[in-house]
């Protein structure tokens, strides 16, 4: 049995409420991940409850963990690690989990990882990882898609310059250098809040970590580390999702949980399409505007726009005043939802790596399907404001990424549900 989104749009009936952000998913994995660097008790909380997670949770009980996971909370202990290979059944759907490469090398000395999979939005070279752990002295080889790593003259400390900014490289190096005795710097790194999360996790293990968030982080690696408890960022993209949706129906939104300046380029192009956005201390209040502005924007590593909101603005800007340019700088190939988009009407243009969006007064309904994570949430935006009722299908991409959007949606005020379909080939009118 399949699943499908239902909505039934609601252009001029604003959506209007609270919502609370969720933990974020891009932060809790490699925290979980990051649990194999220790033998002792881990406790992280804020923990979403999604098929990665649970994806992750069976991976690291094939290295050994012990965890138990309840209301968002996950207890992990992994005393001893009793395989230093990656089930491939299991990692070849979650694009974060070659980030288990540096952890199994530091604790075990090595590993064995299927070259990542997951959202079908462009190539994911893993090169820049190789080339990091490669300077703290371990060696790899590649056969039938398997990267395998070895450490024969153990790991040591390293200068390393990222020659991109990669969140992924990042994290790899990051874990790795805090379980390698000595002083290690890491270059032109990423300065995504999910990374500085990961540094504070860290830290409480007993890491000596400083640095994270700027251009360069600075590791005294420890022979080994101990014991902590964390909870987990709210999830910046989550946020996003939420705050366009209000802006989408000239609604408004009280948004929770989610550090403000996580989403400072998020907040800044609503700004600009004409939402009123009040900061609050512990809260955000948008306002949208009757009718939203176009806008042109690129995406960028952190603090820029997040590649990952790409798909959530292109949704709304469909129905902006204007001509909006959007330029997508990290993957090549993330506008795959556009095809999908245009179903429902949607006037969009793609140039290589440069989207044209011409916004319409109207939209309808259509059945579409999602591809990955955020155009699958971009696909439910479309449907809130498109004329009569959008099926959505594959949506255990959104399974994936967002928890419970269904409800927090519905109590926002819209009509938005889940429903089974005896066979996903056939399209199915009515909800």
């Amino acid at each position: 049995m399949v699943d499908i989104v239902c909505i039934e749009g609601q252009k001029h009936i604003p959506l209007s409420g609270e919502v609370t952000v969720g933990g974020a998913k891009n932060a809790s994995l490699p925290l979980l991940f990051s649990t194999l660097l220790t033998a002792q008790k881990c406790i992280l909380s804020n923990i979403p409850d999604l098929e990665d997670i649970l994806v992750t949770l069976k991976i690291l009980k094939a290295f050994g963990a012990e965890y138990s996971y309840k209301d968002g909370v996950i207890d992990i202990t992994t005393k001893k690690i009793i395989s230093t290979t990656a089930p491939y059944g299991l990692v070849k759907s979650l694009r974060a989990s070659f980030w288990l490469m540096g952890p199994l090398l530091a604790r075990a000395g090595s590993a064995a990882v299927s070259l990542p999979g997951g959202d079908a939005i462009g190539t994911r070279p893993v090169d820049l990882h190789l080339k990091a752990l490669s300077e703290f002295g371990a060696e790899f080889r590649m056969e039938h898609g398997v990267v395998y790593g070895t450490t024969p003259g153990g790991l040591r400390p390293a200068d390393i310059t990222l020659p991109f900014p990669s969140v992924g490289a990042t994290h790899n190096a990051l874990m790795t250098a805090t379980l390698i005795p000595g002083k290690s710097v890491l270059r032109g790194v990423a300065k995504e809040p999910e990374v500085v999360d990961l540094a504070k996790f860290l830290n409480s293990l007993g890491a000596d970590i400083q640095g994270a968030g700027t251009d360069e982080i600075y590791i005294n690696g420890k022979k080994e580390l101990g014991s902590a408890t964390h909870s987990v960022i709210g999830d910046r993209i989550e946020a996003a999702t939420y705050l366009l949706a209000g802006a989408m129906t000239a609604g408004e939104i009280v948004l929770k949980g989610i550090d403000q300046d996580s989403i400072r380029s998020t907040l800044h192009l609503l700004k600009e399409m004409g939402c009123e956005i009040t900061n609050h201390e512990n809260y955000i209040v948008l306002q949208g505007p009757e009718k939203l502005k176009a806008i042109n924007f690129s995406t960028a590593p952190f603090p820029g726009v997040a590649t990952d909101v790409q798909p959530l603005f292109l949704a709304a800007l469909t129905i902006a005043e204007g001509v909006s340019e959007i330029k997508e700088t990290v993957f090549e190939s993330r506008f795959g939802h556009v095809a999908e988009y245009r179903r429902f009407g949607a006037d969009i243009s793609v140039d290589g790596r440069t989207a044209i969006v011409k916004g319409k007064s109207e939209l309808s309904s259509a059945p579409v399907e999602a591809h990955d994570i955020r155009a699958a949430a971009g696909l439910v935006l479309l449907g809130l404001v498109a004329d009569g009722t959008t099926q959505v299908r594959e949506i255990h991409h959104l399974d994936r990424g967002y928890e419970k959007m269904e409800s927090k949606l519905r109590n926002l005020g819209a009509k938005i549900s889940r429903i089974p379909s005896v066979d996903f080939r056939e399209i199915v009118f009515g909800c």
